[in-house]
């Protein structure tokens, strides 16, 4: 199998604002490595404005590189072909993908990209500091867990607020919600109730709609992704990085983890500690994340088949868009503005795009069979929501291979309008960069179909067809 030629008519910005995507010049997905799209003689240039006549942002790399939004200068390329072995034999059963090809793309992303973890990552404990019975006016039962890193007292604690339904009759699924601004409501508190701390955006604006979930018979939790590992260019010195480096060392080898690696494994090791609570259906786990977060879960769930499904709500740029697309953000960008989040062997494609082994495609295929979820905005092209439909496409060949279903479609779907047939599913929203309320109960719908329990429903990752 090889992923989908998708071609058409260009067609302008203001198409993807108005109606659906775009359609795009020639995307392959077959093996090859062609010459960098992006313009490498940085030149003396004029002041940019902040943003475009759309709105959209403008910003120029050190390489020179201006940010487009014109479809027609996206550019063409050839994306790497998962289903090909770095030997040139094409995989053609799902063995040779778990035994060969599937360990050589996540090894191109642990020693590339973002990361490999370091044998010195510190051990991580669990203790359970508060409990009611009776939250959210009996709705739920309500914990806060301690999970602390290393062997020092003052070392990186996570606090994880977790939410079960009061009622349950046994173990439950549980969505994992990795977030940015704080957990969710005070004790008592619903969810749209909960008061933004000082400059931040209001919480209901995250957390999930908890009393919906609840209601569907999910557990919901969170933790804040900076209590792992400080999302700033001077992380190293702190988080569980720090622990973690060699004698000597003031930041992580070139192929060891970055700061979106380090919240990964912290995601995992949230995981760990919902293995020991029997009120959790370990099994059951989604794990969600938006923007650098939703980059994050992906990763996660790539490297950690427990968990049981991923969402990945708007995460564009070294996420879920393909990278060698000229729009919106791109690898230079990336590699400029957020060096701490990836290996230091990144930097290697600032420029280089079409030398990148991997793209978007390689990342969501190393979830599968397990089903991945992602969202996009009309409002926020900076993220190339086309580029995350195309990269959804092009995964699809491998999940076709272990014998599930893809998008059903290479063609853009309409505004608002879910894909959540398949096992791969897509929610092109009207709106900006957010995980916006129909973005959750689409999730919702699809997650549905794999973390109720039923008869020869199994989420076992390790299964072939």
């Amino acid at each position: 199998m090889r992923p989908h030629l998708i071609c058409g008519i260009l067609a302008p910005l203001a198409a993807i604002l108005i109606t659906s995507f775009p359609v795009c010049a020639a995307e392959s997905a077959a093996a090859t490595n062609s010459a960098p799209v992006t313009n490498q003689t940085p030149a003396p240039a004029a002041p940019l404005p902040r943003t475009d006549a759309n709105g959209n942002p403008l910003r120029r790399a050190p390489t020179g590189h201006v940010s487009n939004y014109d479809e027609a200068k996206a550019g063409t390329y050839t994306l790497p072909d998962p289903l090909v072995l770095q030997n040139g034999r094409p995989v053609r059963d799902a063995e040779t993908w778990f035994k060969e090809r599937r360990p050589e793309i996540l090894r191109l992303y642990e020693t590339r990209i973002y990361g490999r973890v370091p044998e010195r990552a510190p051990k991580a404990t669990f203790k359970v500091v508060e409990m009611d019975p009776k939250a959210m006016d009996g709705l739920a039962v309500r914990k806060l867990v301690q999970i602390h890193f290393g062997d020092k007292p003052d070392g990186p604690n996570v606090q994880l607020h977790v939410y079960l339904p009061a009622k349950a009759n046994g173990p439950v699924p549980v969505l994992l919600h990795i977030v940015f601004f704080g957990n969710p409501p005070v004790p008592g508190a619903t969810p749209d109730a909960a008061p933004p701390g000082p400059g931040r955006r209001p919480a209901f604006r995250e957390a999930g709609p908890i009393a919906d979930i609840l209601a569907h018979g999910y557990g919901y939790a969170t933790f804040r992704y900076t209590e792992v590992q400080p999302d700033s260019s001077n992380t190293f010195r702190s988080g569980v990085i720090e622990p973690a480096l060699g004698p000597g060392r003031s930041k992580p080898a070139a192929d060891e983890w970055g700061a979106i690696s380090a919240w990964a494994w912290g995601a995992s090791r949230v995981l760990d500690y919902f293995e020991t609570d029997p009120a959790v259906d370990a099994r059951r786990v989604a794990l969600i994340g938006h923007s650098r977060l939703g980059k994050t879960v992906l990763w996660a769930g790539a490297q950690d088949p427990r968990f049981a499904l991923v969402f990945s709500s708007c995460a564009g740029e070294m996420g879920s868009a393909l990278a060698r697309r000229d729009y919106g953000e791109t690898i230079d960008d990336m590699a400029a503005n957020f060096p701490w989040q990836f290996a230091g062997n990144f930097q290697k494609y600032s420029g280089h795009w079409n030398d990148l082994p991997v793209d978007a495609h390689m990342l969501i295929a190393l979830n599968a069979p397990r089903p991945v979820f992602i969202t996009g905005g009309t409002q926020d092209q900076w993220a190339d929501p086309r580029g995350e439909f195309l990269a959804e496409v092009a995964a699809g060949p491998v999940y076709r291979l272990l014998g599930k279903k893809d998008l059903g479609t290479s063609d853009g779907p309409p505004l608002d309008t879910p894909l959540i047939s398949g096992d791969l599913g897509f929610l092109y929203h009207t709106g900006g960069h957010t995980t916006a309320p129909g973005d959750w109960k689409a999730f919702l719908d699809f997650a549905g179909k794999y973390l109720k329990p039923k008869p020869g429903n199994s989420l076992n990752p390790n299964e072939t067809p």
